[in-house]
């Protein structure tokens, strides 16, 4: 008897009776067959539900607090996200992450700073914090549970926001290093924001070597970090590219520039200027009084170039002697007169602007006095006064204080005779050229800046802006001038290129052609892009399509 496992058919075939219809018949068969259609799923006026935590489709307020460098820090924050899929918004109710870039230089900026952290949990919005205060002391109480972005780290800004986005802390305060030399940052190329269209701000370095007793940004910037000479140029070059009619160079000491990577200031600036079309204009920023000591005769010259402000903000802090030596200045009163006398001689009209600390600890009726008579000589057309703020962990901190009413005092003793003088006055009457770069606070005029720096109004006509103007000085203030328009005057146009948008992201191009795509001829302002850039695009749109027809087919 066979068993149960064994089989009784020799092959398949055998399965085939004669009853069976045959191979034609079955096709003939076919003809007569209706299919019936599948039934889509009711969807029953449901909506898809997305995943709200997706990073990128978020809506994004930054607030950023300090300097210039702060400034171009946040605009570089805000042109990466933008570019990964984020939308910035000028409406904080409106947003879901709170970027806040932060200033630590005063008390007041960072109790801002910490009352919008309040704010923004109270509001429940995601918070990511940048800038010098996390940077310097980021075991705050109140940062406890935040996402921090490090002032070198800011190429990474997307990586944060987007772990913060899915309810994650991370924190980035590494250095950049090569070669175990210290870089001065994150990439000039990398896409930004402008906030003005036509004013590109860059960092030409970071940090300083200096080491005041009363600083806070020290902790958080560092020791000097240079980029290299080629890297700014290039950063000049394509800002122009993109409409930009002026460029503002910053960094905490731009003096100090280059002392790292064996080279200078001066060098750098005639580079520039090689770059600067005609009717643009490039301004300098701060620099301490020691390291413009050493260059003077070149930056007079730099100063006379006519596509240069002739302007320099150099702080003097105190005209004291001994006061500057407990902050650890490194120069002398003398040393800053030394500086402002010999430009005053060699750059004609040359505005110099400085700062002045009201109350630093220690400081005498007497060394307070001598700070107002070195103002009373100079009768500065900007003066920045600054009441002094203990910064916590600074060695002035822990230094004797001034009492708080006379450092009030002084500050308002010093403000009065500030305001007692106009500098300006001597201009009315005058025919200047003017570059048109922004609108008044009250939205009345256009800003521009005559060759020295100072604030011209000027009509607001749209045929005006980012252009370079000539007009005739019919009135002066304290902080300004108004110029009417020559008539018969036409503008003239510095850029090489049409200005981006409010709003646009620049270095685009730029970012592509850094992430891979190789041999494209991608061009600013051109469509040109190469068979072979295109090639590489036709092939990840077509796998896209793919994706996207099997999800089609599984939904329905």
């Amino acid at each position: 008897m066979p068993s149960a496992c064994d089989s009784l058919i020799d092959d398949i075939e055998d399965m085939v009776s004669s009853s069976d219809p045959t191979p034609h018949e079955r096709q003939s068969a076919r003809k007569s067959i209706i299919p019936r259609s599948r039934r889509k799923k009711e969807l029953n006026n449901e909506e898809l539900q997305v995943d709200s935590l997706i990073p990128g489709t978020q809506k994004i307020w930054m607030k950023t607090w300090g300097c210039s460098h702060n400034n171009s820090d946040g605009e570089y924050m805000a042109g990466q996200l933008a570019a990964s899929g984020y939308k910035m918004t000028d409406d904080p109710t409106e947003a879901d992450v709170w970027l806040l870039n932060s200033c630590t230089v005063k008390n007041p900026a960072e109790d801002h700073f910490r009352n919008s952290i309040k704010k923004a949990t109270e509001q429940q919005k995601k918070v990511v914090v940048a800038g010098c205060v996390p940077q310097a002391q980021p075991r705050m109480e109140y940062l406890k549970g935040l996402s921090i972005i490090g002032v070198q780290q800011i190429d990474r800004v997307v990586e944060v926001v987007d772990e913060a986005v899915k309810g994650h802390s991370v924190r980035l305060l590494g250095q950049k290093k090569d070669g175990g030399r210290r870089l001065g940052g994150a990439r000039l190329d990398l896409p930004k924001i402008r906030k003005n269209p036509l004013i590109e701000i860059i960092s030409i370095n970071t940090g300083c070597l200096n080491a005041c007793t009363y600083c806070k940004t020290k902790h958080a910037r560092g020791d000097l970090a240079s980029y290299p000479i080629e890297e700014l140029v290039e950063r000049a070059r394509q800002s122009f590219q993109e409409g930009v009619c002026e460029i503002w160079l910053t960094s905490e000491d731009t003096g100090a520039y280059g002392r790292d990577i064996g080279t200078d200031l001066p060098k750098l600036l005639w580079r520039l200027v090689e770059e600067i079309p005609e009717g643009a204009m490039l301004r300098l920023g701060m620099t301490n009084p020691p390291y413009i000591l050493e260059h003077l005769e070149e930056m007079a010259k730099i100063l006379n170039h006519p596509r240069v402000y002739a302007f320099l903000h150099v702080p003097v802090q105190s005209a004291s002697d001994s006061v500057l030596m407990d902050m650890k200045r490194e120069y002398c009163i003398d040393d800053f007169k030394r500086v402002v006398d010999f430009l005053k001689q060699r750059v004609p009209g040359v505005t110099i602007a400085t700062d002045i600390i009201c109350g630093f600890p220690g400081e005498t009726d007497e060394d307070f006095q001598e700070t107002v008579d070195l103002v009373k000589c100079y009768r500065f057309p900007s003066l920045f006064i600054n009441q002094f703020y203990p910064r916590p962990g600074t060695p002035a901190a822990k230094m004797e204080q001034v009492a708080a009413h006379v450092k009030k005092q002084r500050t308002k003793e010093l403000s009065q005779l500030f305001h007692s003088y106009n500098p300006y006055d001597h201009e009315v009457g005058e025919r200047q050229h003017v570059l048109v770069t922004e609108e008044s606070f009250d939205g009345q005029y256009y800003v521009a800046h005559n060759k020295f720096y100072e604030q011209v109004l000027v009509p607001k006509r749209v045929e005006f802006k980012g252009k370079m103007i000539e007009v005739d000085i019919y009135e002066a203030g304290k902080h300004f001038l108004k110029g009417q328009p020559v008539e018969h005057s036409k503008p003239f146009t510095p850029s090489i290129a049409a200005p981006l948008q409010k709003g646009e992201v620049s270095g685009l191009m730029q970012e592509h052609l850094a992430n891979g795509i190789q041999g494209s001829s991608f061009l600013i302002g051109s469509s040109s892009v190469d068979r072979e850039a295109l090639k590489k695009l036709g092939i990840g749109l077509a796998l896209a399509a793919i994706i996207l027809a099997f999800i089609v087919e599984k939904l329905y």
